[in-house]
């Protein structure tokens, strides 16, 4: 028996629960997380691809490379892209994604309607203020899917932070609310934790505003208090951001390859 991916099992969690708005977020969360081998026509021309169209508005995308092989049958140009690149590229032609079309259990169409929300959805970016912490509480209130979600994004963000906590916090001046503040994060991958934090919140359909990001250095004298009542995640540690060699041609998710 073929192994599930995580991808089929998102979708079987939806298909089993076609009213739980939660179950399909967290599949849209999976199809944005993914590496997806895209069917190409031709090899890619630098940043130039041609996919092949399924009834001349899918793109043909698989979360395998042998599932595109044995969809195709003989060799054939691919390019491995993350959901949401693929996602990114398609703005502005009217093309969904067809996924793992005849050769799992998870294939599904996404029109072109739904990859457009999903892109939009990926688009949201938070606001940046300043404050002054008062007192570091106990997390309290969040739910299971909340928790699940950022544990689930964090484990992918290699080496990018030596971890992190989740906790309640009062600021100065009488706000309140949660904060996942992570400790001795690399500068340049700040912006990514940010991105995994929001897409935490949007994809467990919890109201944007309900945590707060920050960032703090291991000799900060608030990581004390953090570590002594924070719900604490750690983050995968190896070559990661540290010793990131130079991204190949169109694998930047915020620079998709252009379709020809």
């Amino acid at each position: 028996m073929t192994e599930l991916t995580p991808l089929d099992e998102a979708h079987a969690a939806m298909m089993a629960a076609e009213d739980d708005d939660a179950a399909r977020l967290r599949f849209y969360e999976r199809i944005a997380d993914v590496e997806l081998f895209l069917l190409l026509e031709a090899e890619p021309d630098d940043d130039q691809v041609s996919p092949v169209l399924l009834d001349a508005g899918y793109v043909l995308v698989f979360d395998r490379s042998e599932r595109l092989a044995t969809y195709v049958g003989e060799p054939a140009p691919y390019v491995a892209l993350s959901g949401r690149a693929v996602a990114g590229m398609l703005e502005g032609q009217d093309l969904g994604m067809a996924v793992n079309i005849g050769v799992a259990p998870s294939e599904i169409l996404l029109p072109a309607g739904a990859v457009a929300w999903l892109r939009d959805t990926l688009a949201n970016e938070a606001g940046e203020v300043e404050a002054r912490i008062e007192r570091v509480l106990p997390p309290k209130g969040l739910p299971e899917t909340l928790i699940a979600a950022i544990d689930a994004k964090l484990a992918t963000a290699t080496a990018m932070a030596a971890g992190a906590y989740l906790v309640a916090v009062e600021y100065h001046g009488g706000g309140r609310g949660h904060l996942l503040a992570f400790i001795g994060a690399i500068p340049r991958a700040q912006d990514a934790l940010v991105r995994a934090a929001s897409e935490a919140l949007t994809f467990s359909g919890i109201e944007a505003g309900a945590m707060d990001v920050g960032f703090f250095g291991p000799a900060d004298p608030t990581v004390e208090k953090l570590a002594k009542v924070g719900l604490r995640f750690d983050l995968p540690q190896g070559e990661g951001l540290q010793h990131t060699p130079r991204m190949p041609p169109a694998s930047d998710p915020s620079k998709p390859p252009i379709l020809k």
